[in-house]
């Protein structure tokens, strides 16, 4: 029963009618997808990583036509420490040197990535629910302006001194990340994510015995079954990704759905090599080819992901034309539409609950 009360207390704040938000997963995150979930009773969202000013705004105006329910927008935090600027370099020639077996790359990228200080002002403005942060902290200025207007701060975190360190800095909530997750790892020193090695279930009662404020579980939750358990462990509500990426609404590629089908825990794959950031994913030819013996090193973030965009852009074979994110819950996700996975995620952990 207290799982539910956190449940129901951190539905009534965030305007939701079940504990199931939708993650922020740049690139895969359309409005379509964030407004099922939201109609459902969830709550959408984006990650706008790579996403201007003028692309966040659009995201929002679309998402607000088909919902009145609530999203979050999410980012990156710059990385502020890596790899000093010769290494960097030597290790983005190697990188691109080793593409070459891929094919020939297209041309460079025609405008410039987006500024972070404007996708902060950018989201500010679209004014959703929950602005939330992976891989660091927002400054306390900008944590500041975001609470002025109202806007709740959500921050992942891998260990329990991240943790700590975004309770301190006003995170209104903290995603708990643990290892099973799909995409990239959340780590504040992106140098050492391959040691955050720490599975949910043992995370979550970690945080809820150190922390004041609600606890978000992601990481390998599918069904109701792991609902149920989070919400037993100390969480507040779950954030699901790999569980939505099948369905229709998500708009991913056949071919990563198809990767995504009966997929095994133990046959994803940690990888830096889309965009130099550690990350999970569906094993594929061109991952494992990192990782056989005398391949290179990925080039650091954002290194790495621009010569990718780049060999994506070219005339190649065996370049993956998407990144195939995966968690291990993939084989429990399903084609059916968005809104009923979280509901029926919900109805199967209300039964386990009560």
């Amino acid at each position: 029963m207290a799982g539910q009360q956190r449940a129901h207390t951190f539905c009534d704040r965030f305007g939701m009618r079940l504990p199931v938000v939708q993650a922020p997963m740049a690139g895969s995150s359309p409005p379509e997808l964030a407004a099922a979930v939201a109609e459902a009773g969830g709550m959408g969202a984006a990650g706008v990583l790579l996403d201007t000013p003028d692309r966040i705004a659009a995201w929002a105006d679309r998402f607000r036509a088909r919902s009145s329910g609530p999203f979050q927008l999410n980012v990156w935090i710059p990385e502020r420490t890596g790899p000093d600027p010769a290494r960097r370099q030597q290790l983005a020639e190697e990188a691109r040197t080793f593409l070459g077996r891929f094919g020939t790359p297209g041309a460079p990228a025609a405008t410039e990535p987006p500024v972070f200080q404007e996708q902060c002002e950018a989201m500010l403005a679209a004014r959703p629910t929950v602005i939330s942060s992976i891989m660091g902290l927002f400054e306390p200025a900008y944590v500041r302006r975001l609470h002025d207007k109202g806007i709740a701060w959500f921050a992942c975190a891998t260990t329990l001194d991240e943790a700590l360190a975004a309770q301190e800095a006003g995170a209104d909530a903290i995603v708990a990340q643990g290892m099973e997750a799909g995409g990239h790892r959340g780590s504040f020193d992106q140098e050492e994510a391959e040691h955050t090695n720490v599975g949910l279930f043992a995370l979550l009662p970690w945080f809820a015995d150190h922390l004041r404020v609600p606890i978000v579980a992601a990481g390998g939750i599918a069904d109701g079954r792991g609902v149920a358990a989070a919400l037993t462990l100390g969480a507040s509500a779950v954030q699901v990704g790999t569980a939505l990426l099948r369905c229709p609404e998500a708009g991913t590629s056949p071919e990563w759905r198809a990767s995504l089908n009966g997929l095994a825990p133990d046959a994803t794959m940690t990888t830096r090599a889309y965009t130099g950031r550690l990350a999970r994913a569906a094993p594929t030819a061109y991952l494992t080819a990192w990782s056989e013996p005398g391949a290179a090193v990925p080039a650091p973030f954002p290194e790495q992901s621009r010569l990718v965009s780049q060999w994506r852009r070219g005339n190649t074979s065996g370049m993956d034309p998407a990144s195939h994110w995966a968690g291990q819950s993939a084989a429990l996700a399903t084609e059916k539409p968005a809104g009923q996975v979280v509901t029926e995620m919900w109805r199967e952990a209300r039964e386990l609950l009560a």
